[in-house]
């Protein structure tokens, strides 16, 4: 029986290379080496690879901005990532609470007629205006993401008489209705930063940005809150537990 499987001694470099940095990337993001990387030579051993091999591995972690290398210095770890759950629904305040206090840039928080795709969406009448509010979110000084955010007019007017610099808006949703968030549908892809959005998060033009469109439901089912937020791929890690459903299958 043949097989496609290509010997492991005529693959690349950078195919080897590149699964080694996955390995090491979450090794780094997980905390496991404390500041500092294992030399080459240990490296070199772990993986079973040549130390060239172990070179491209740890330059493409470089070039992501997560690993600093010098000369009788060693790999050192000079970026990091936050975790954002994807199967809890909670405010950036909430989510990053154990890492320092996040803030809020408002940059706008107006009435406005939304785009008819938004107004289907939050289940408005067409010509139906709605709060809309951006900001740009900070982790201390570092900022994080440009949240734009679409909120039905009856609870988004309260939300604009309170304190939105300081809290998540999820919090105040929950505050100003008397009831609490159910659910939300949540689609996430990776876009290139436009010269207004990097210059915003202090992102290189073109840098990768995780897209989170995220439309949210009060317990009841009632659509209130629809968001597009752009977030630095270079200091953001979505992660999440997935379970496999009990559904039928067959082999093909």
């Amino acid at each position: 029986m043949s097989t496609a499987t290509e010997p492991p001694s005529r693959r690349s470099r950078a195919d080897r290379a590149r699964q080694v940095a996955d390995v090491l990337r979450q090794q780094t993001l997980a905390g496991a080496f404390a500041g500092t990387l294992p030399p080459e030579h240990q490296l070199a051993a772990e993986f079973d690879v040549s130390r060239n091999t172990v070179r491209a591995a740890l330059a493409l972690l470089k070039d992501e901005g997560l690993i600093d290398r010098a000369p009788r210095v060693g790999t050192q770890v000079s970026g990091r990532k936050f975790d954002h759950g994807i199967d809890t629904l909670l405010g950036l305040k909430e989510t990053l609470r154990e890492h320092g206090e996040v803030r809020n840039e408002v940059r706008a928080a107006l009435h406005l007629v939304p785009p008819p795709a938004v107004a289907r969406r939050l289940e408005l009448d067409r010509g139906e205006p709605a709060v809309y509010i951006e900001r740009l979110r900070y982790l201390g000084d570092l900022p994080l993401s440009l949240d734009l955010t679409y909120l039905v007019p009856d609870l988004g007017e309260e939300l604009l008489r309170r304190d939105l610099a300081g809290n998540d808006v999820f919090a105040l949703i929950e505050e100003v209705s008397g009831r609490p968030l159910g659910s939300a549908e949540l689609a996430i892809e990776s876009v290139n930063a436009d010269a207004h959005t990097a210059a915003a998060l202090q992102a290189p033009e073109g840098a990768a940005l995780l897209l989170l469109e995220r439309l949210t439901t009060l317990d009841d089912g009632r659509p209130v809150d629809l968001e597009y937020v752009r977030m630095r791929g270079d200091r953001i890690t979505m992660r999440g537990n997935l379970f496999r459903t009990n559904q039928p299958w067959e082999l093909t």
